[in-house]
């Protein structure tokens, strides 16, 4: 085959392969991804497997079911690649081996086991930088395929849902973000059974919006609440509206939606970050407050009396107030329900603020990015009370930054 001047063979076969997914991808079903990778990489004397990480993020599930296991996130190739976003080389019967991170933007689905051909170093960037696109390829099909088909779905889980979490789960955005000027990362417990917490969040027009929700209950009727909130603060806020608006949007709702002679509700911190000065306004509806921290420390809590629960009719009584706080560059807002903080042991004692905060830094300080700090923090929270969660614990955080970013992405 004849290709165009000064483009070099090896580049033409990798631009060839990464078309043919492309292209081929528009009629096919989710089942079909792995095949037409490998159709893509055979040219490239390659083949790749692709390994998606479970909701709990314990272990990376093979899509492929051929007998093979599952790969623990602790202490195997595989998991350090996932875990801390890098390229990791091994060699396995002989060969060479690349595990790479798969990422849809910055939320980290899984890994990709990639066999080199023979002779092909492991170590030479222009490789290396080529393995990163066709892993950022798959993960963009991935995402795309998974609304068409259960197969993505089923691999991810190693537990059945409840009702209410498969409904949850459809409502709440990706678990990590990043953009030049923020980071933001979530992470919510028992995955397969939470009902009455939440999250959301937006980067638009130079702000970042977020939003932390804890129903009453951990049932269905909770995640049914915690929805409504989360859809009526999330089209208040399509709309242009601001805090207030949101929350007294979100408290008509509920109120509205309410049987007579029940109580139901929700807690919510709202908040919406400018990227550029780093003024970041909030709004707190009887939510625990967050916790600003700042060079390896809690410097303070965002703890100004706040309204009640939204559900409860208050909003319409008197408006609530939408407080301010200046973030210096670095800082980072911590955004958290009580099922983590009110966690307990088997003699009683509460995981508590301190033991959050100074195990978010501790991570933060290994250089780990931002969602896995939260997956090993949510890890603790649960083995501090014996891997049984008596309430929904979830974790959000939100940082402005221009430096972070780096931590996203594998280096290459």
């Amino acid at each position: 085959m004849a290709y165009p001047s000064g483009v070099r063979e090896e580049d033409a076969v990798w631009q060839v392969a990464l078309t043919e997914v492309l292209n081929r991808a528009h009629l096919a079903t989710p089942d079909q991804v792995a095949d037409i990778v490998d159709l893509a990489v055979a040219p490239l004397a390659m083949a790749v497997e692709l390994y998606l990480v479970d909701l709990g993020q314990r272990e990376l599930r093979p899509v492929r079911r051929a007998g093979e296991p599952a790969l623990s996130v602790q202490a195997t190739a595989a998991g350090r690649a996932f875990a801390r976003l890098e390229i990791v080389v091994a060699a396995e019967d002989g060969a060479a081996v690349l595990w790479v991170p798969v990422l849809d933007g910055t939320e980290r689905l899984g890994a990709a086991r990639m066999a080199l051909p023979a002779g092909a170093d492991p170590h030479d960037p222009a490789l290396r930088e080529r393995c990163w696109t066709l892993a950022g390829l798959i993960a963009h099909l991935v995402v795309g395929k998974q609304a068409y088909g259960d197969l993505f779905h089923r691999v991810r889980r190693t537990k059945p849902l409840s009702v209410a979490s498969e409904l949850l789960w459809q409502l709440l955005p990706p678990t990590a973000f990043a953009c030049d000027r923020a980071v933001i990362a979530a992470a919510m417990e028992p995955y397969d059974r939470v009902g009455g917490d939440g999250y959301d969040y937006a980067v638009d027009d130079g702000l970042a919006h977020v939003a932390i929700f804890d129903a009453m209950g951990h049932d269905l009727p909770a995640g049914l609440i915690t929805s409504l909130a989360l859809a009526a603060t999330r089209n208040a806020r399509r709309a242009g509206a601001d805090l207030v608006a949101a929350a007294a949007l979100a408290d008509e709702t509920i109120t509205a939606h309410r049987r007579s002679g029940t109580l139901v509700y929700a807690t919510a911190f709202l908040a919406s970050l400018d990227l550029d000065s780093g003024r970041l306004d909030y709004l707190n509806a009887g939510h625990p407050p967050p916790v600003v921290l700042r060079q390896g420390r809690g410097v303070r809590l965002l703890d100004e009396p706040g309204r009640t629960p939204l559900g409860l009719a208050d909003f319409q009584q008197a408006a609530p107030p939408v407080l301010h706080e200046q973030l210096q560059p670095g800082d980072r807002v911590l955004f958290y329900s009580d099922g983590v903080v009110e966690a307990r042991d088997a003699a009683g004692t509460t995981f508590g603020l301190d033991r959050l905060v100074d195990l978010t830094e501790r991570h933060e300080h290994a250089g780990l990015p931002a969602p896995e700090t939260l997956r090993r923090v949510v890890r603790a929270v649960l083995d501090h009370q014996g891997g049984e969660l008596q309430d929904d614990a979830t974790l959000l955080m939100l940082e402005w930054t221009t430096t972070d970013q780096a931590r996203m992405l594998p280096a290459l």
